[in-house]
């Protein structure tokens, strides 16, 4: 059912300083910062060869990354994305298979303007998942 990795997520507290790291000290090539008004974050992807680095920080009062910075004060690892063929046959497969879907069940628009969902992170090893429509 899963594809490849699209992305891991790693939520950090200052994307400016956070982005000066992977650009000048690991030498990698960054996006610049696009804020995401829906999903509460502002993001910054690095890209890699094989699959690419999503930094998020909070964006707004309601932000989830901000719950998860409370918890986590030096920021981490928040989610792993994978690629799906069709995400509501995905969706569908993996809640018959007793799976959580987070929110209301229905894709979202992610940061690369292709549906998303999120699967809670009990079902999968303490790690949430996020599936993206290849």
């Amino acid at each position: 059912m899963i594809g490849r990795l699209n992305h891991v997520a790693i939520a950090v507290r200052d994307l400016g300083k956070a982005t000066a790291v992977y650009r000048d000290i690991l030498g990698a090539n960054v996006s610049a910062a696009v804020p995401q008004p829906d999903h509460g974050v502002t993001t910054v992807f690095i890209t890699l060869p094989n699959t690419k680095i999503e930094l998020l920080e909070p964006l707004g009062e309601g932000s989830p990354i901000a719950k998860f910075l409370e918890r986590n004060p030096d920021g981490g690892m928040h989610h792993i994305c994978y690629e799906v063929d069709d995400i509501r046959a995905a969706r569908d497969a993996l809640k018959s298979a007793g799976a959580r879907v987070l929110g209301d069940g229905e894709p979202k628009t992610g940061a690369h303007g292709k549906p998303v969902l999120f699967l809670h992170p009990k079902d999968f090893s303490g790690t949430l998942v996020e599936l993206e429509q290849a």
